[in-house]
C-alpha cells in the first residue's frame, strides 16, 4: 500500500505513520502475517527518519498489532493473539467423543440416534449458561450501535453486545465501570491502545471492518462521468478510504478526496455530482443542491472475523462455565 504522509497537516509525521498503519490494519489493508517494510525500506517509502520509523514499530508492537521475528522482519499480528494463552487440548474433547461413542454403539444407538442426543443435551446446557457480555467501542455511537448489531446477529444468543464511544467512556465513570466488568470488548486497531488504557486489565481485542454491501453496490453503480467528490474526517483513513472507492469504482475517473476540515470544503461541494462521506460526516447531505446525490462510506464488522476469532472464544468461555457448574455439582 501507499505509506503517504501528508507534510501540510500539523500532524507529525511519525503519528501520521503510526495512524495510516493502524487505519490499514482496521480496514483490511494490511492483513494478518503480512510483511511490513524494513525501518530502513519504510524510511525511504514515507520519507522520515529511520529513528521515526523504528519508534513507530515499537510503538505498535507494545500495541501488539504487529510482532517481530528475528532476522524476518516485522509483521502484521493476528487479533487473536490479543487472547490469553492456554487453548483448550482437543485431544480431551477426543477422547470424551470415544467414550460417548463407545457406550451408544454399546448400548445399540445409531449415529443420527446419537447425534439427536448430543443436540438436545447441548441446546439444554446452552439454555442454563447466562449471556457473555461484550461492549463494541467505536468512534460515532450511531454507526457503533449498528456495528454492535451487526456483531449480535453474527454471535446469537452466546452474547449481549452493547455500544458505546471512546469519547462516552472518557466522560462517564459509570460506563468505565459497566465496561471493565464486561467479558470482552471489541473496537477497532486504532482505538485499541486507547481503550486499554481506559480500562486497564479488561480484555479489549481489535476486529476488522469492510465497506458494506450497500456502499459496494453504490460506488460499483456509480455513472463513469459523474464527478465524485470523496469527504474524509480522520487524516490517516484519507487514503484508504480513496484506494476503496477507486477499488469499487474503478470505472469513474474524476475522483477528488479531501477532509471535512478543509477550508475548500465549501467551495467544492457544488462542483461535485456525488459526494462520498465518511461515517460521521452525514450532514454534508442535507447541504447538497438539487440533481447531486451523497451516501455514506459505511463500513461493517468483518463476520468471517468475529466467526474466527470472538465465536471461539466466547464457545470457549462457555464451554469453561460448564465444566466449573459440573464440578460444582450444578
Amino acid at each position: 500500500m501507499d505509506f503517504h504522509l501528508d507534510r501540510s497537516s500539523p500532524l507529525p509525521l511519525g503519528v501520521q505513520l503510526r495512524g495510516l498503519i493502524e487505519y490499514a490494519i482496521t480496514f483490511g489493508a494490511l492483513k494478518a502475517g503480512e510483511k511490513l517494510p524494513s525501518v530502513r525500506a519504510m524510511a525511504g517509502m514515507a520519507g522520515v527518519a529511520p529513528m521515526t520509523v523504528a519508534q513507530v514499530y515499537s510503538e505498535l508492537k507494545e500495541a501488539e498489532l504487529v510482532f517481530s521475528k528475528p532476522g524476518s522482519g516485522t509483521f502484521i499480528a493476528d487479533a487473536k493473539q490479543s487472547l490469553p494463552s492456554g487453548m483448550p487440548d482437543s485431544g480431551l474433547l477426543y477422547q470424551r467423543i470415544d467414550d460417548l461413542l463407545e457406550c451408544g454403539i454399546g448400548m445399540g444407538h445409531t449415529v443420527q440416534e446419537l447425534g439427536q442426543l448430543v443436540i438436545g443435551r447441548f441446546n439444554d446446557r446452552q439454555r442454563n449458561f447466562s449471556q457473555k457480555r461484550v461492549f463494541l467501542v467505536g468512534n460515532f455511537i450511531a454507526s457503533a450501535r449498528d456495528y454492535a448489531a451487526s456483531v449480535a446477529e453474527t454471535l446469537g444468543n452466546r452474547a449481549l453486545v452493547e455500544a458505546t464511544t471512546v469519547t462516552d467512556l472518557k466522560s462517564d465513570e459509570l460506563l468505565r465501570r459497566r465496561a471493565a466488568a464486561a467479558d470482552l470488548l471489541l473496537t477497532f486497531a486504532h482505538r485499541r491502545r486507547e481503550v486499554s488504557q481506559l480500562l486497564p486489565g479488561a480484555r479489549v481485542m481489535n476486529i476488522n471492518l469492510i465497506p458494506s454491501e450497500n456502499t459496494r453496490r453504490a460506488l460499483a453503480s456509480l455513472d463513469p462521468l459523474t464527478r465524485v467528490l470523496v469527504v474524509s474526517i480522520f487524516p490517516e483513513f484519507t487514503a484508504l478510504m480513496s484506494e476503496g472507492v477507486k477499488r469499487f469504482a474503478p470505472h469513474v475517473d474524476h475522483i477528488t478526496v479531501i477532509q471535512r476540515d478543509d477550508p475548500s470544503l465549501a467551495a467544492q461541494l457544488p462542483q461535485a455530482d456525488t459526494v462520498v462521506y465518511a461515517t460521521g460526516a452525514e450532514e454534508l447531505a442535507a447541504g447538497l443542491k438539487p440533481g447531486q446525490q451523497a451516501f455514506e462510506y459505511r463500513h461493517v464488522p468483518d463476520t468471517g472475523d468475529i466467526q474466527r476469532v470472538v465465536l471461539p472464544l466466547l464457545q470457549r468461555d462457555f464451554g469453561n462455565a460448564l465444566d466449573s457448574k459440573e464440578f460444582n455439582g450444578n
